[in-house]
């Protein structure tokens, strides 16, 4: 298989001397942004080959001894909880259902309590296939909802997708996930020209009708190299655009957004061809045309134990070297404070001359 991926050494940030604020313990940046949101990627490994993430033949995953063992794991969202302050860890990969430790990693996690008293908030961003026989055990866990990537209603666009032929397990995983209580289930869905960009109607009444949350995401410059073209994403204005066709949707007024990505619309009760729903929400991330850097909560943290502060980052900083180097969990801390202190104003990608990350969706995590 061909690699797209560099080097950790040709990304990585070191550690450098800033005017961070003396005795501040969160993960804050120069433009007054707090960090409070860790997501964990847990392998770059992943079942499928959705398109706008993976080429066909898949990529070399990362070397195995670089790879944050399930206790190394657990020690920096440790960190990030009672040193850092964070309040939500959300796991993802690849995919992180192919971790044979994930409920563990799941457990300890809730065993931590944040600065206010309370568990953390723990989510998963998935495929679902496989999750119909944990659902039940990463409930029992502490997990408590899951983000599900669902990009077409249509078994053949599925299939055409995906590159692979695992729609109904999907489907399966979504509706035992719901069954479990891991709710609300959210359906994340990205659009992408001659492949399900006319499915964006079918696949938000399928998610009316079961009593999912849809999200559709804009398709991101982070998949195969050389596929991605500004005028080809299928933006939010396109978005809305085919669902106010078929749909009664009213904006959620701008304030109750906070943080979160999706900018939010209420789809009232009604009919599509002859198909009746109940009223739900849909939301759209804008991730190119609308971005929301100017709110983002979030830190990132690979699966070799690299912190990101941005999706689209092209640097990094090394805490696996720290934490296997003996340092101690307030240095590790600290390291990681540097890195977000660093965070810039904005990602860029609505820019033409944006430069791609060097590492794909697959190897960085949702």
């Amino acid at each position: 298989m061909t690699s797209t991926v560099v080097p950790v050494a040709f990304t990585r940030r070191e550690r450098t001397n800033f005017d961070r604020p003396a005795g501040e313990p969160r993960l804050v940046d120069k433009f007054g942004r707090v960090a409070t949101d860790l997501r964990v990627s847990l392998t770059d490994k992943c079942n499928l080959r959705c398109q706008y993430c993976m080429p066909a033949e898949g990529i070399d995953p990362l070397p195995h001894q670089i790879l944050l063992n399930d206790d190394e794991i657990n020690r920096l969202i440790h960190i990030g909880v009672q040193n850092l302050g964070i309040e939500e860890v959300r796991f993802t990969g690849g995919e992180p259902l192919l971790r044979k430790g994930l409920e563990g990693i799941v457990e300890r996690t809730a065993a931590l309590r944040t600065w206010s008293g309370q568990k953390p908030d723990i989510s998963l961003t998935t495929n679902g296939l496989g999750l119909k026989h944990r659902a039940g055990k990463l409930k029992a866990a502490g997990l408590d909802r899951v983000n599900l990537s669902m990009d077409t209603a249509s078994r053949e666009t599925y299939a055409a997708m995906t590159r692979r032929d695992r729609f109904e397990d999907a489907r399966a995983g979504a509706r035992a996930a719901a069954d479990a209580g891991l709710t609300p289930v959210k359906v994340n869905a990205v659009l992408m020209h001659g492949i399900n960009d006319k499915d964006a109607p079918d696949l938000l009444l399928e998610s009316l009708v079961s009593g999912y949350s849809l999200r559709f995401i804009e398709y991101m410059p982070l998949g195969p190299r050389g596929q991605w073209k500004r005028n080809e994403i299928i933006t939010a204005d396109d978005i809305l655009g085919m669902l106010g066709e078929a749909f009664d949707l009213t904006a959620r007024p701008a304030a109750e957004r906070g943080p979160a990505p999706a900018e939010l619309w209420d789809v009232a009760a009604g009919e599509v061809d002859g198909v009746g729903h109940e009223a739900g929400t849909v939301g759209i991330i804008g991730s190119v045309t609308r971005p929301f850097c100017g709110n983002c909560d979030r830190t990132r943290l690979t699966a070799d134990g690299q912190i990101r502060d941005c999706l689209f980052a092209n640097t990094e900083t090394d805490l696996r070297g720290a934490l296997r180097g003996g340092a101690s969990d307030e240095e590790i801390a600290d390291l990681w404070r540097d890195a977000m202190w660093g965070k810039q104003a904005g990602h860029g990608s609505d820019n033409p001359a944006f430069l791609n990350p060097t590492r794909p969706m697959s190897a960085i995590g949702g």
